[in-house]
């Protein structure tokens, strides 16, 4: 299929509109077959349940050319499992498994000529959300909703090349134990935009937020999971029950030990430990792994040894070989890499 005419290698990290998506309606106890439509509007009653109770939960993942030309995705399996997890902590009902990685092969297939070329530094971003559509008033679930699947050709998170970050201790704070911090719900991101946007107006990059019961311990930040690298060459990630289960960071994880020889885990990692780190990153789906070069604790800057020009050696190995097992330069491990065409 010709592509379509865009300028692949200066595309940003933004929303260009393509030309189909996907959208299955669940009313009377059951999902309807679904299908792609080139209506990329929703019209919705003034009562509609996600309009007044925030009832709505979504995905993010990417389709990538390979090396070798084919149009492939990276463990969708685990986005379609995590969001019934989340549809189910809102009294929702599950987007079948098997139907969202269908949604996510349609879409793809229908918008190919979307596809950046390999080598562009260019990926298709792919959003799955569902959310209650009908009229509610009393504070209850909805009965009706809608699951819908769009996409859009995007650029490397960073432009102009990775730079290391600096980040704050944020005195917000993003999830309440035992709440909704370990789903990927709508109202979680929410509640971190006053916090980003105030940290940015201070000249922060992000926000670390510690747990909510003893602030004491590190979780994640608005949008991302940290990873972190000790002096003595572990990597370790936060373990709490009130962070989201990222698929990037559990990947790098596996990645470290069976690639890289690495010992790697996933512990309580505590605020008064951070000077002992040697690297720091943040890792998800749109930048992989965003490195942080400071950490600043109200005044109190803990400056990480890799610095502030480029990523530490052990991250920048964990970022090199993931892209690589994603765009088809390193074998993947078995059920990694679903083949779209």
């Amino acid at each position: 299929m010709e592509k379509k005419n865009i300028d692949w290698s200066n595309l940003g990290f933004g929303y260009i509109q393509t030309d189909y998506r996907y959208v299955s309606n669940y009313k009377n106890g059951a999902w309807d077959e679904g299908c792609i439509t080139t209506d990329s509007n929703i019209v919705l009653n003034e009562c509609a349940g996600v309009l007044q109770y925030a009832q709505t939960v979504f995905e993010g993942l990417k389709a990538y050319t390979t090396e070798d030309g084919r149009i492939v995705t990276f463990r969708p399996d685990l986005n379609a499992a995590r969001m019934v997890t989340s549809a189910q902590r809102l009294e929702m009902p599950a987007f079948p498994e098997e139907r969202f990685i269908e949604a996510v092969e349609k879409t793809v297939k229908a918008n190919a000529a979307f596809v950046p070329p390999y080598g562009s530094g260019a990926t298709l971003y792919l959003r799955p959300y569902m959310f209650g559509s009908n009229p509610v008033i009393g504070v209850k679930p909805a009965t009706e909703y809608q699951f819908r699947l769009f996409c859009t050709p995007v650029g490397p998170y960073f432009k102009g090349g990775v730079k290391p970050l600096t980040i704050r201790v944020s005195d917000f704070d993003r999830a309440a134990p035992n709440g909704t911090g370990n789903i990927k719900a709508g109202l979680n991101y929410a509640m971190s935009l006053h916090a980003i946007v105030s940290a940015h107006e201070e000249g922060y990059d992000e926000n670390m937020y510690l747990d909510a019961a003893t602030r004491t311990k590190v979780e994640e930040t608005g949008g991302a999971n940290f990873l972190f690298v000790t002096k003595d060459g572990k990597v370790v990630t936060p373990k709490s029950d009130s962070i989201l289960p990222s698929i990037t960071r559990r990947s790098l994880i596996q990645v470290a030990k069976d690639y890289l020889g690495l010992e790697a885990e996933e512990r309580e990692i505590y605020l008064d430990e951070l000077g002992d780190m040697a690297e720091c990153g943040l890792c998800g789906t749109a930048a992989v792994i965003s490195p942080v070069g400071k950490i600043v604790d109200h005044g109190k800057e803990i400056c990480l040894p890799s610095g502030m020009s480029e990523m530490g050696p052990v991250t920048k190995k964990l970022y090199e070989t993931l892209t690589g097992i994603q765009m088809g330069r390193i074998e993947a491990p078995k059920g990694w890499i679903h083949v779209i065409e």
